[in-house]
């Protein structure tokens, strides 16, 4: 019976041109569908701090220091800072009889995500950027705020051109200079930045003794001295953080500490100078940064000079808040490492944005108007009246931000939830004022700090204010477009009794516009309802494209009914069967999602894999094929890789040695491509056009250049190494040979085993090159399992026709034209294929590393390509290296759907069902609370799976210029012949 779907008495062609149309829409939907939901979790759980229009509270006591010298060790980990060397000698000597003479000390807990910018923001303006606020730009602030600069009467910078133009370039009161980024070199020792800035701050102070106008203006009040010392952050990611260079480094960072003192002692003269020395992140031990591990959140603090207490020995007493955690989740008080040698000196540790109250309070300012950091009143040497008048102005500020958000969400909300800590919250004041009159101090401080802290939680209220409202929305939007994706799949795509599209078209129309009507008056008062409450922009999109996935849903209702009516009439076992698929669906993204924390349930997958598939096999087919032993074997190979480490170990011979196993590989396939095409389990994809054992001149080209990239590895990697510089002639071949290996393969042969061999040929140079250990062993391995799984499906192909002694082609050829030439209906079994394709994809995600983890980037992949520091293009080359293996598992990919002739889009709307079925359940595990390691990892697990949508999209369309022309032999002669 002839099935016209959803178009009713549509022809064939009509309804393939209409298909085509639909799910253009379709895929177009759903890209700004997950785009708008992906942004949805910075609105619900990491809404921006930042609040405008809160008034400055003037502090009332006198300011201790008249300047202020803050040093920024970028990269610095406290570690490398405290512990000594081999020798037992201090890398930071004169920092350490500070320490022990002079000032304060302790750790500094920084908060994912542990950048340069964030780091900065939290250090000078005193809150801590949402996430997103790292894509918005380095070198511009995406959303003006206030910082100690700003409330200073000068200041002075020197240092980064990606740090110091954040803080300065806008500002009219200061005298800054960066140097140019072609500095920024990781092939070099970058300790010379950090004497660059030393060297430009000694050249201000020698001008100055000949600029009059320059001279008064050091001697100002509220003067800041900002240096960023970039040093430790290029020689961490260049060399890692265990390297002589970099803990070099921290001996010159040292020396350039205690000349900037000696310079601003002598000049000045006076003892009214403050200094401040610490870092913005760390260093993770393979020389990357950026989530919450504690070797990137902590990083040293040291405070000393006008207003800073004199160090004291470590007593019972000195630290009652023993439960308190920072951001990091690191707990108060934790144990000093004995290596440091400072056990017997009080450490006082502070959250990264406790600094800048710190510092607006040496030098008598209002704190930042966005400032979420605590006064650490034990780094302060004041009266204790002054004492509670610093922490009074700090809570004063915090409260003042409390009050405005409170204000603004009241002025536009219908009906408005008051946080009720706080709505006695002048008595709380007055109370205070009373007692700093009466001169009790200790209750007043205790009562100012837990009305700091309520208005802490007031802040959080009001970030989380529209919490529930926006989870119910976007839930429902998910829901609505997986179950349209469903209908879509059903209607479009599967061969269903025609009796259920059996619906006149001029009805279905008329009802199609009520529904339409009815959801545009719907979605029309839900938006006049956000309207009245002035929310942002994007609330809107969230109810529009909930709203509209929901109609498309009811506009199906017919189909629905009938699809319900048509189940409803089948045997019983037919249902089971369709549970049982679900279930194990369910069971297998279940899997996927628990994989993104735990890498080593890929090892057991796999392990069973090999051993069930072989077993399968050996039952169905002769053991003397090889294929089910190739097929354990090369599963078993893969389930290595991710019981290895996350963190990838340098290993240049590996890499060299991994060319030679995938010319091995190349060489191993194209002769089955020769010889194995008469044999039956190869017959589909081999190459019968080859009458004779010859050998291509491209296939020796693409040979050659894998073995030109293994030796490139290994000179390119020797040279930079000892000579610290990339020749320009090594950079211009590894360029070279990447470029031109990757279009060789659009020349090649158009037989599966012929195309696929010389995809993964082309693809390694740059692979390669790009390796810096094991995941160039890993290339080849999932080489070998995608080759395992096209070889299982093209038996259960042979051993279908067999058993059904028919021709499938037979039974699609109603819907040749609509799904496509040749190609048939899928059916329920056709799950399996988007299963074990996102499998795969996603073992090519985790097979060398937590990719989910911002710090899982291994920056000295880029080194054979660039040195000099260009955030842009060295984050392109570790995307496309990231996305070389999915290329890799989509043209398999595209092989099968060809080998079992299924429709290539029908199964790509089953792989963004599934993996939205992953991103529902990780949109309910992205947390705002917790340890910020876990945090900062929910967040990119979401984002992963929502932006799979796209690029998976994108990497079909780019893989299709390899595999558009594949030619599948026909299996039907050979099974027939065996049957």
């Amino acid at each position: 019976m002839r099935s016209d779907g959803i178009l009713g008495t549509r022809d064939a062609e009509d309804r393939s041109k209409w298909l085509k149309r639909k799910e253009i829409w379709l895929v177009v939907l759903g890209v700004i569908l997950h785009a708008v939901y992906m942004l949805s979790i910075f609105d619900i759980y990491f809404k921006t701090p930042i609040v405008h229009g809160v008034d400055l509270v003037t502090p009332r006591f006198t300011a201790p220091a008249k300047r202020l010298v803050l040093l920024v060790a970028d990269g610095l980990r406290a570690d490398k800072f405290y512990e000594p060397d081999s020798e037992g000698n201090y890398r930071a000597p004169f920092l350490r009889s500070i320490i022990k003479t002079q000032g304060r000390w302790g750790v500094s807990h920084a908060r994912p995500p542990t950048e340069s910018r964030p780091g900065h923001v939290a250090i000078i303006a005193g809150f801590y950027e949402d996430p997103s606020a790292v894509t918005k730009g380095w070198k511009a602030n995406p959303v003006e705020f206030d910082s100690v600069f700003n409330r200073s009467q000068h200041t002075i910078s020197f240092g980064s051109p990606d740090i110091v133009p954040i803080f300065c370039g806008a500002l009219q009161h200061s005298t800054w200079n960066s140097y140019p980024h072609e500095f920024e070199d990781f092939a070099t020792d970058a300790s010379f930045l950090d004497m660059w800035s030393l060297d430009q701050f000694r050249s201000l102070l020698n001008r100055s003794n000949e600029d009059s106008k320059l001279k008064e203006l050091l001697q100002m009040d509220n003067l800041v001295v900002f240096l960023h010392l970039l040093g430790c952050d290029s020689n961490g990611h260049a060399h890692r953080p265990f390297s002589s260079i970099y803990l070099n480094n921290v001996k010159v960072v040292d020396h350039v500490a205690e000349s900037v003192y000696n310079l601003v002692e002598d000049y000045f003269k006076d003892n009214r100078t403050a200094y401040i020395f610490t870092a913005d992140h760390g260093m993770s031990d393979k020389g990357s940064h950026g989530d919450g591990h504690p070797s990137n959140t902590d990083t040293p603090l040291v405070a000393w000079g006008a207003g800073v207490k004199y160090p004291r020995p470590v007593s019972s007493s000195n630290h009652s808040d023993s439960g308190f955690r920072f951001v990091d989740d690191h707990v108060h008080d934790s144990p000093t490492p004995t290596e440091w040698g400072l056990h017997g000196i009080e450490r006082v540790d502070v959250n990264q944005a406790d600094i800048a109250p710190l510092m607006s309070t040496l030098l008598g300012l209002p704190c930042p108007v966005n400032s979420v950091g605590s006064l650490p009143l034990d780094y302060i040497n004041m009266s204790k009246a002054e004492e509670v008048e610093a922490v009074l102005a700090n809570t004063k500020e915090i409260l003042n931000q409390f009050l405005r958000k409170s204000y603004i969400k009241q002025s536009h909300s219908l009906y408005f939830k008051p946080f009720k800590p706080l709505s006695h919250y002048s008595s709380m004041l007055d109370k205070i004022e009373d007692l700093i009159l009466s001169k009790e101090y200790v209750a007043a401080m205790d009562l100012s700090q837990n009305l700091r802290s309520l208005a802490l939680q007031g802040l959080h209220y009001f970030q989380t204010y529209d919490w529930l409202m926006l989870m119910s929305v976007i839930t429902l939007g998910y829901v609505g477009w997986m179950l349209y994706l469903v209908l879509h799949v059903l209607q479009s795509y599967t061969s269903l009794p025609g009796n259920i599209f059996g619906v006149e078209q001029a009805v279905q129309r008329n009802h199609h516009r009520k529904i339409y009507l009815y959801g545009c008056v719907v979605t029309a008062m839900l938006s006049l309802l956000l309207l009245l409450e002035h929310s942002p922009p994007l609330y809107h999109m969230y109810m529009i494209m909930t709203s509209f996935s929901w109609v498309q849903i009811f506009s199906e209702y017919q189909f629905i009914n009938s699809l319900w009516k048509h189940l409803s009439g089948r045997k019983v076992n037919i249902l089971i069967k369709l549970l049982a698929t679900t279930a194990f669906s369910v069971f297998i993204l279940e899997f996927l999602v628990n994989s993104f924390t735990e890498r080593k349930l890929y090892t057991v997958c796999f392990l069973i894999a090999g051993v069930a598939a072989s077993i399968y096999l050996l039952k169905s087919i002769p053991w003397k094929s090889g294929i089910p032993i190739y097929v354990w074997i090369a599963c078993w190979f893969l389930s290595v890789f991710t019981l290895m480490p996350a963190e990838i170990p340098d290993n240049n011979q590996l890499v060299v040695g991994s060319g030679a196993v995938i010319i091995i590989i190349g060489i191993a396939a194209r002769w089955l491509d020769l010889h194995a095409g008469r044999r039956k389990y190869w017959l589909s994809i081999c190459n019968r056009e080859l009458k004779s054992p010859r050998t291509s001149p491209l296939f020796y080209t693409q040979v050659l250049l894998v073995a030109l990239s293994s030796v490139m590895v290994y000179l390119s990697t020797s040279h930079r190494t000892e000579k610290q510089e990339l020749l320009a002639l090594h950079q211009l071949v590894n360029w070279s040979v990447a470029g031109i290996s990757m279009v060789l393969p659009l020349f090649s042969e158009n037989s599966i085993l012929s195309r696929l061999t010389s995809i993964f040929l082309g693809f390694a140079p740059p692979f390669l090159l790009l390796s810096i250990g094991y995941e160039a062993v890993f290339y080849a391995a999932l080489a070998l399992v995608l080759m395992a799984w096209i070889l299982f499906e093209n038996t259960l192909l042979i051993l279908n026709i067999v058993n059904k002694s028919s021709d499938p082609i037979r039974n699609a050829t109603n819907n040749s034209i609509i799904l496509g030439h040749g190609n048939r209906p899928l059916q329920l079994s056709d799950v399996r294929i988007p299963l074990v394709f996102m499998v795969l994809f996603n073992i090519a995600f985790f097979g060398t590393g937590n990719f989910a983890s911002i710090a899982s980037f291994e920056i000295s992949s880029v080194y054979r390509f660039i040195t000099i520091f260009s955030p842009f293009l060295m984050a392109a080359l570790l995307i496309f290296k990231l996305f070389i293996p999915f290329m890799l598992v989509i043209c398999a990919f595209s092989a099968i759907t060809k080998l079992n002739k299924v429709p290539r889009l029908g199964c790509y709307f089953l792989v963004i069902l599934f993996s939205d079925v992953m991103t529902i359940h990780f949109f309910f595990l992205v947390r705002n609370k917790g340890s910020w390691m876990e945090i900062g990892n929910s967040i990119s697990h979401f984002g992963i799976m929502s932006a799979q949508v796209v690029f998976v999209l994108l990497l079909f369309a780019l893989t299709n210029l390899y595999t558009k022309d594949l030619h599948c032999n026909s299996a039907v002669p050979s099974a027939r012949k065996a049957n």
